[in-house]
């Protein structure tokens, strides 16, 4: 069992120094051991796995081999799931529990096939069904261990409902909260309601993160001043720029550096995709759109990606004392019962064998089968531009309007 992080303490240790903790949020195909490292390295307090699917987490190993990895120096770290019963999301904490500080249950994903099946968004309209899932994981896990989950505003009007919420979340003896500045139909270029998030942090006796239009160290602390948060989570802003919370405006050409020699170590732990996607998003103020282009649409192999960041980027003067040379452990080799699991599902199933061949819509989902529309966005914008551009690269994009979060898979 890897060495704990006491979360409640971590937050405690903030209050007593009048500041907030700095929390990397779970996104799914990015919140992965290798970028933690690197945004740890840049000022990040806390970070989250990618939002883990819990039955697939149950019933598959692959699945588990997929979605997690970690190693010795990989905390403090909470695990977030999404589930829609009690029974996944318990066996899911405890399985992975001696590899994590905490667990969080994801209640603000708006994907339209998440809604169909019950999870992320939907269900906030069924408070007593968080309650009860968060509560059960509350009463059987050691009270050390951090219980969280993550909803955005019931409404942008009465903050009442979102507040009567989050009072009953906080009655089954969660550890924090996470509170998205949003409603879930609400798109990235409405405004967070940092009035709503004031409320209902006087209105809560535990620790509260603010989340929402975090895009640099500036926006955090005065997202701290004006709601009196405990915490402040970023998902967009420290894609573009890990080094956002050491105070970097952009990425500077050093975390490039630091990120090239994390994913060289990594080598086969680490997917083509990740790899590339980060090296794409980080470098978005360091190289002319045209460069982006290309970088966007690389063979995919990752010595072509390597060369293509060694060959335009100048890596070679830059002075990095933290990472250069830097050598990570290796992973941890986690192993799992499924025993409780199937335990439980055999009550519920009357007596009868559960099937896991015939996996739901959340088991059957595969992060990695598609490019996420965040991604997409991104490479949409360079295509429709990029034939035009002048001869500095540097002409003006208009962005691209989606879902808060719906086809992204944050919640941010």
């Amino acid at each position: 069992m890897k060495e704990k992080t006491n979360i409640r303490d971590l937050f405690s240790s903030a209050a007593e120094r009048n500041t907030f903790l700095k929390i990397c949020a779970p996104m799914v195909r990015y919140s992965k051991l290798e970028f933690r490292h690197l945004v740890r390295s840049y000022g990040t307090d806390l970070a989250f796995t990618s939002m883990i699917m819990a039955d697939s987490f149950c019933k598959s190993e692959k699945a588990r081999l997929n979605e997690f990895t970690t190693n010795e120096e990989d905390t403090p770290l909470i695990a977030q799931f999404a589930a829609n019963n009690t029974i996944d999301f318990l066996s899911a904490s405890e399985m992975v529990y001696p590899y994590v500080d905490g667990v969080d249950l994801n209640c603000g994903c708006p994907q339209r096939w998440a809604m169909a099946e019950g999870y992320g968004s939907a269900l906030l309209k069924t408070p007593e069904l968080i309650a009860d899932m968060l509560g059960t994981v509350r009463r059987n896990m050691p009270s050390t261990f951090s219980v969280s989950v993550k909803v955005r505003l019931l409404s942008s009007t009465d903050h009442k409902r979102t507040i009567d919420m989050c009072r009953q979340l906080e009655a089954t003896g969660i550890t924090f909260l996470t509170v998205h500045g949003r409603t879930a139909p609400e798109m990235t270029k409405v405004p967070v309601h940092k009035d709503a998030l004031q409320e209902i942090k006087q209105s809560i006796g535990i620790p509260m993160v603010a989340n929402g239009d975090i895009f640099t160290l500036d926006d955090a602390e005065q997202m701290y001043l004006q709601t009196k948060c405990d915490g402040v989570m970023t998902a967009r802003g420290i894609l573009s720029n890990p080094a956002l919370f050491a105070g970097h405006s952009s990425t500077p050409v050093e975390c490039v550096k630091r990120w090239l020699n994390i994913c060289q170590q990594a080598d086969t732990d680490i997917t083509y995709q990740c790899m590339h996607h980060h090296f794409s998003f980080m470098t978005e103020s360091l190289l002319t759109k045209r460069l982006r282009y290309e970088l966007n649409n690389l063979s995919k192999e990752k010595q072509k990606v390597y060369e293509f960041i060694q060959t335009h980027l100048p890596l070679d003067g830059v002075v990095d004392d933290v990472g250069s040379g830097r050598q990570y452990p290796e992973k941890i080799s986690c192993t799992y019962s499924e025993r409780n699991y199937r335990e439980r599902t055999t009550v519920v199933n009357g007596g009868r064998k559960d099937d896991s061949t015939a996996a739901s819509a959340g088991s059957l989902y595969d992060p990695e089968a598609s490019e996420g529309n965040f991604f997409q966005s991104k490479r949409v914008e360079l295509d429709a531009t990029t034939p035009a551009l002048d001869g500095d690269g540097e002409s003006t994009v208009d962005g691209v309007d989606f879902m808060d979060g719906g086809c992204i898979l944050f919640d941010e």
